[in-house]
């Protein structure tokens, strides 16, 4: 084609190029429309000097050639014009949908005979999906991204590279259409505002009595006011009709700007509004999807692309999962929990390390959550520091899509190559909720994620595989055990653990605080921005991980320099039995120096479950033998906790007088805690079945925050973890052995 301008029929109605309504700038800006005149109009188009020459290199007419502007020439024009549309119908079916043509195929087809039709390779359908797959990903593949999708779909690098440029082409076309349609409506709109405007300034009504104002008293401020107003007002009428097919309903044209987040820009709003119904639709066909999507509880990789236009990035695993469960928690409570960022981390603690809400774009419909719409950040953790933690940024967006249904969705907005944290993007997940009677929700939760497996231990690869590690089973199970937890915490008699009401509630913040603050040492997330030391002697292994931080003016910790170490090991023993033996009182002197040598005495007992109370508890113990007599007035606060994921031991040693208090229902905020304790996971069976246990320690190694870290101290503490795997395996082994 001719790369002078093109006349085309959007000219003809105000929106072309030159002197047009709305023109059309340079690398895509567009211009503010202005009105003109039919007869102003037609005069600048042919005298145009640019569009003068151009039109003399038009089939049939040389080069400096008169045109004259009668009827024959109109016709022309319109030929010309019917015949690059045509051109460009056949041109974006053959080449876009069928992946464009390869270059020897035209070559070959204008070389022969220049009059001779075109031929044109049509690609196949699963080549098409695979290379719009990749287009949405990398609209600029590189050279070895084209080599390698020559090789996987048996093409010519030539064709790859000739359909990218053929598909942006399209996409440029498609997106100057489409600006070009909407200057020539707000050019009509202009219009008629302009008209309207013209109107009332010829009868102007005083805005005080109504009556007719005399000509003076409408200012130009006030007349350019009024412009805006409606303008605004027009903006106002489309946010509202997005909303209301954002919340499945009309929404009236009364809120406020600030209920549709007025802080940030409506285009990206808009954005964000159709990213989140995208990806509530595709949570709700995933939740209740059957075959062929999920062949069970797996999911078809085949029919999911194929009904959702996706594909993992290259290099990248797929993680999902889905898993359902009955719990004794209404919906309003659930939904309450996951949007507040707060509340969230404290129904998750193993599972998050931390998360905020950066932004509320909708707070929700009349009052309740229905519609609400935020941006929040997280970083989701294993219990071990041979698995990185998970950064991420998404939205979160609630819907009620029935009476007592309702479904909250995650999906991922930064790109998978963003290389600030380790490489993983959530697709939609969430969870769907239907109430039922007695205060009980039926929930569904779908995980669905895309990593880097690169830079997780081998250890742990099949683990976070089978969604144990971030899938949906784990959200449930610990989802069950809170709610379980605080079902029983809220029925339990005041006597039953022989303090009070108050007493009790003190005693479990305690010990949550314990737990949270154990989960967000072992994995140094952003909370404690942790600072990594290089040990020369390291008895366990390389994956040991040891870390210091300074405490200052932190009543939940005793001031100095804090130091901790985590690793990971293999166990033969399966995940229950390691639970067991670590959770029991009578053994820990086979493990804990804190024992003093002697089985311990547990003088306190709060469950958290009605059944298998014992597993999932708050507990107060203190050693029966004392060999040292300062070590009298030290007890050891424990919570334990197990489900279907995994299970938890975290111990604390704290002083007699805190605890008195604690017990008698007072504060809890100022009791001075360092966290021990273990995570224990069951391992794959590729891996040899038994189990993968963490072991991690908060040990204070001096007492002022600007003393320095010595290397003796760094070696206690590597000594101490050492000493302490090697107790528990070598204890369990002989119980393995006796029985």
């Amino acid at each position: 084609m001719s790369s002078a301008p093109r006349f085309d029929s959007s000219s003809a109605h105000g929106g072309g190029i030159g002197g047009g309504h709305g023109t059309l700038m340079a690398s895509g800006a567009i211009a503010h429309p202005r009105l003109v005149t039919q007869s102003s109009f037609s005069k600048s188009m042919f005298s145009s000097p640019r569009l003068s020459l151009a039109l003399t290199n038009i089939d049939g007419f040389g080069a400096g050639e008169m045109i004259s502007a009668d009827a024959g020439f109109e016709e022309n024009v319109r030929r010309r014009r019917r015949e690059e549309e045509a051109t460009d119908s056949r041109s974006g079916s053959d080449n876009m949908d069928g992946g464009g043509g390869s270059g020897d195929d035209l070559d070959a087809a204008v070389g022969d005979n220049p009059r001779k039709k075109k031929r044109y390779h049509r690609h196949t359908p699963q080549q098409i999906q695979e290379l719009e797959a990749m287009f949405k990903e990398c609209p600029h593949p590189d050279e070895k991204q084209r080599l390698e999708l020559s090789r996987r779909l048996s093409l010519e690098i030539k064709q790859v590279k000739f359909w990218f440029q053929n598909r942006r082409t399209q996409m440029k076309t498609q997106l100057e259409r489409h600006e070009n349609t909407l200057l020539r409506h707000e050019n009509e709109k202009l219009r008629t505002e302009n008209m309207a405007i013209r109107e009332a300034m010829r009868s102007p009504i005083c805005s005080n009595c109504g009556g007719p104002a005399i000509i003076g008293e409408i200012s130009l401020e006030e007349q350019q006011l009024r412009i805006e107003n409606a303008r605004l007002k027009d903006e106002l009428d489309r946010v509202c009709a997005l909303a209301g097919k954002f919340v499945g309903r009309p929404v009236p044209v009364s809120p406020s700007l600030e209920e549709y987040g007025g802080g940030m820009m409506m285009m990206e709003r808009c954005v964000y509004l159709e990213m989140a119904l995208a990806a509530m639709d595709e949570l709700v066909k995933m939740a209740n999807g059957e075959e062929p999507l999920w062949i069970g509880e797996k999911l078809n990789e085949e029919e999911y692309s194929r009904m959702f236009s996706g594909g993992c990035f290259g290099g990248f695993v797929s993680e999902a999962s889905r898993e359902s469960a009955l719990l004794f928690l209404h919906s309003s409570a659930l939904l309450d929990t996951l949007m507040e960022a707060n509340r969230w981390v404290e129904m998750f603690p193993n599972l998050i390390a931390t998360a905020t809400t950066t932004d509320v774009i909708s707070g929700g419909m009349g009052g309740t959550r229905n519609g609400a719409l935020q941006l929040m950040h997280a970083e989701l953790q294993i219990l071990s520091p041979m698995v990185p933690v998970r950064q991420l940024n998404f939205l979160r967006f609630c819907k009620q899509h029935a009476e007592g249904v309702w479904a909250v969705v995650d999906v991922s907005i930064d790109p998978i190559t963003d290389t600030s944290s380790p490489p993983c993007r959530r697709l939609p997940s969430g969870c769907l909720i239907h109430d039922m009677p007695n205060g009980y929700s039926k929930v569904t939760w779908v995980e669905h994620s895309e990593y880097d497996e690169s830079q997780i231990h081998e250890l742990y690869r099949p683990l976070v595989r089978s969604g144990l590690g971030f899938g949906a089973r784990r959200w449930i199970a610990t989802l069950q055990r809170q709610s379980e937890a605080l079902a029983t915490l809220l029925s339990s008699p005041s006597d039953q653990s022989g303090i009070s009401a108050d007493g009790r509630r003190s005693m479990v913040k305690l010990a949550q605080r314990m737990t949270a603050n154990f989960c967000t040492g072992v994995c140094a997330s952003t909370v404690y921005k942790w600072n990594k030391l290089n040990t020369g002697n390291n008895n366990v292994g390389e994956d040991v991980r040891v870390m210091t931080r300074k405490s200052v003016e932190d009543p939940g910790e005793p001031p100095g320099t804090v130091l901790s170490a985590a690793t990971s090991v293999w166990v033969a023993a399966t995940a229950e039995r390691v639970f067991e033996f670590l959770r029991d009182e009578r053994l820990r002197s086979e493990w804990d120096i804190l024992s003093n040598g002697g089985p311990m005495q547990e003088m306190l007992h709060i469950p958290k479950a009605h059944h298998h109370h014992h597993a999932n508890a708050v507990s107060l113990l203190r050693a029966t033998q004392s060999l040292n007599p300062n070590q009298s007035s030290m007890l050891i606060l424990q919570e334990t906790c197990s489900d279907a994921s995994g299970s938890l031991v975290v111990y604390a040693p704290v002083d007699i007088p805190a605890m008195q208090v604690v017990m008698n229902g007072g504060d809890s905020a100022y009791v001075a805690l360092l966290p021990s304790g273990f995570a224990v996971v069951p391992a794959a069976e590729d891996c040899g079945g038994g189990s993968l246990l963490t072991v991690a320690f908060q040990i204070l190694v001096n007492s002022l925050p600007t003393d320095k870290l010595t290397v003796e101290s760094v070696e206690t503490v590597n000594n101490l973890i050492s000493c302490t795997v090697k107790k528990i395996k070598t204890a369990l082994r002989c119980h393995e052995l006796s029985t």
